[in-house]
């Protein structure tokens, strides 16, 4: 290296050394926390230092990562997916769920219950190759806009948890998606979007075939619920997908409970994170009711079982990428 480079490396390597990892996080004790936490299992002097090949971090995904009013993404993508169908062929449309989807009615999809989303999600997703079923979710991904704010919804992706997944790969943390919503929808996007590679995501997922269609070795989405990643579904889809128990989990709602409540029963140094949406001006505020993302549980048990409760409003300087602070 000439001189004049080498002299410009050292000057700047104090500023990079001391350049804030989470610059959307404001100065509270949350990010405090999460940067104490880090230091500790990265540092080989600490006590609880950790391994880089146990350092594993699993973040569910509606709400943790990415935004999920009014209902979650998947479902806005499934209505419309139906809505489409249903404009081509009516005939398609024989049940009160269906309908209400081709309408975009969601209060009265919602009110036909689990049994009516469900159909409407396989009407939208079932008995197709799995390619199409990926340039179907890339396509809506790309015309689609959210109801209230207008963004694209792989624009509502929180900025300080996309600073947070960087940090932790960056200290030689494997990250990994944990979500409830379907695998094959989330693996479209999460590569670019959080930096997160395809067989790094666990998801809820259907049945599939394998077939050869003109020709082709192709994988076909069934229409069956084969495995649900939800609740006590998280730590049996990380110990069958990954075989280790994280050191640090991330939710926001009571369907993350046992996932935190699994990786915090290990030994050694853990993290236990809840994103608490509270910040109704630059988001959405809800915890204890309502149709998705409801949090009593874990905010009731977070203080005594030592999980951090990060309050959106006040924790973070910034809620999405460009955004106005």
């Amino acid at each position: 290296m000439k001189p004049f480079l080498l002299a410009l490396a050292l000057a700047a390597a104090p500023a990079l050394a001391l350049a804030d990892p989470l610059p959307s996080w404001n100065d509270t004790n949350a990010k405090a926390r999460i940067i104490s936490f880090v230091e500790t299992v990265t540092n080989p002097d600490s006590p609880d230092y950790v391994t880089p090949a146990e350092r594993v971090a699993t973040f569910d995904n509606d709400g943790t990562l990415w935004a999920e009013q009014p209902v979650y993404f998947q479902l806005i993508f499934a209505v419309d997916q139906v809505a489409k169908l249903g404009a081509a062929d009516p005939s398609i449309l024989t049940t009160d769920a269906l309908r209400a989807a081709a309408a975009r009615d969601y209060k009265a999809l919602l009110a036909t219950g689990k049994d009516g989303l469900i159909e409407v999600l396989r009407a939208s997703h079932a008995d197709m190759p799995l390619d199409r079923f990926r340039a179907d979710v890339a396509a809506w991904l790309n015309e689609a806009r959210h109801p209230t704010t207008g963004m694209r919804y792989d624009e509502m992706v929180y900025q300080p948890m996309l600073e947070l997944l960087r940090y932790l790969r960056d200290e030689g943390f494997a990250t990994y998606i944990v979500s409830g919503g379907g695998v094959q929808f989330i693996r479209v996007f999460a590569q670019e979007v959080y930096g997160i590679p395809p067989e790094q995501v666990i998801g809820s997922s259907t049945t599939s075939r394998y077939e050869v269609v003109d020709g082709v070795p192709t994988i076909v989405k069934g229409g069956a619920l084969f495995f649900v990643d939800d609740k006590e579904g998280k730590p049996v889809g990380i110990m069958q997908n990954i075989g280790r128990r994280p050191i640090l989990a991330a939710g926001n709602s009571d369907g993350d409970f046992q996932m935190l409540e699994f990786t915090t029963a290990g030994t050694g140094a853990r993290l236990g994170l809840l994103v608490h949406h509270t910040d109704a001006e630059r988001e959405f505020a809800y915890d204890r009711e309502g149709h998705i993302g409801v949090l009593n549980r874990g905010q009731d048990e977070a203080g005594a079982r030592g999980w951090l409760l990060v309050d959106m409003a006040a924790d973070w300087f910034r809620v999405f990428p460009g955004a106005p602070q």
